[in-house]
């Protein structure tokens, strides 16, 4: 059976390292990876698509004061927004990681927290890749059936998260301090954004299953 065609957003500048977690993440559930950033040709046609992590989204897109200690991208949230203009009307199954869930939230017209550490007093900051952050999943959520589990551990590398939820999204998961850690849209088969990285987990049973979810669904739409 053909490989479904599975688009990852990164930046040009992305390491080969991170890419190769990110490429091996859908190889070995089946699909076929392709590395989109803003140098790179824009696809007419995906099975899937990731919006995976990076830097900072520009405040302006979600009427938030502009942070001058950031790093951002601008060619790349316009080429993220542009494709999930394009793909979630044609109903192509979308996984948003880290960054990815918020510019999956911006887009629906949702807002984000800028900096969790200055909005959130005595926030301890976790960076790491390993999974040291519990997360409560809402029960009978599709996150939920997907990860098959109430609660898990996962990796943090983010200081922004989502504040507001978009028109049309859940939230469907909360780390142990409140923040945003998962969402969900009510008005589409698959698009999904979690704050970690389910690709740097690579012998995590039910971050596997997230990935291979929507490795699966990509499959259907491309056989359907």
């Amino acid at each position: 059976m053909p490989r479904p065609l599975i688009g990852i957003t990164t930046s040009d500048q992305k390491s080969r390292l991170a890419w190769c977690f990110d490429w091996f993440a859908v190889w070995r559930h089946g699909g076929r990876p392709l590395r989109l950033s803003p140098k790179r040709p824009r696809p007419t046609q995906l099975d899937g698509l990731i919006i995976g992590g990076g830097d900072d989204i520009q405040a302006h897109l979600y009427d938030a004061e502009v942070q001058l200690d950031v790093r951002v991208d601008p060619e790349r949230d316009e080429l993220e927004l542009a494709l999930l203009e394009r793909f979630i009307p044609q109903h192509t199954p979308v996984l948003g990681i880290c960054r990815g869930a918020q510019l999956i939230n911006v887009h629906l017209g949702g807002t984000l927290d800028p900096d969790i550490h200055t909005t959130h007093e005595g926030l301890k900051r976790r960076r790491t890749v390993l999974p040291r952050k519990t997360v409560d999943i809402v029960g009978d959520s599709q996150l939920h059936r997907l990860l098959g589990v109430t609660w898990c551990r996962v990796n943090s590398l983010h200081h922004q998260a989502v504040n507001k939820a978009g028109t049309g999204v859940s939230i469907v998961a909360r780390d142990r301090d409140g923040l945003v850690q998962g969402i969900e849209s009510e008005a589409h088969d698959f698009l999904i954004g979690v704050q970690w990285h389910p690709e740097w987990l690579i012998f995590n049973r039910p971050q596997q299953r997230l990935i291979s979810a929507l490795v699966e669904a990509a499959r259907r739409r491309s056989t359907g």
